[in-house]
């Protein structure tokens, strides 16, 4: 990641959401899982939900292979943005992966382009 010519998103979800520059997070994990330091960091985002600032959305499935384990996902958009949500669901639900679907993620999140066509040319390239 330090090797890419732009500044990942990750650990910095809220601050460019709440400047614009990004227009949805996402947070994944086992249900009751989440690590404290990510229960600490979604408590921020919920402030905003809180004041309107943002939208805030929960899943939680079932995987299909698993009819033990619920998963979690807490996604955050801006007001206005939350077709977004509904959008990231069904890029989940596609039955395969590879570029095309890389690059959809990558605009859902809000990385440009030219950012997203980087790093489809770094991960598919082998």
């Amino acid at each position: 990641m330090k090797s890419l010519p732009y500044t990942v998103h990750t650990n910095r979800e809220l601050g460019l959401l709440l400047s614009g520059d990004k227009k949805f997070a996402q947070f994944h994990d086992r249900k009751d899982m989440f690590p404290d330091a990510l229960g600490r960091y979604l408590r921020l985002f919920d402030r905003h939900v809180e004041e309107g600032s943002l939208l805030r959305r929960d899943h939680v499935y079932r995987p299909e292979q698993s009819a033990k384990i619920e998963m979690h996902r807490i996604m955050f958009a801006l007001p206005d943005e939350e077709w977004r949500f509904e959008a990231f669901l069904d890029l989940w639900d596609e039955t395969t992966w590879g570029p095309a679907q890389e690059r959809r993620e990558g605009e859902l999140y809000g990385y440009e382009d030219w950012m997203n066509d980087h790093w489809i040319a770094l991960k598919y390239s082998h």
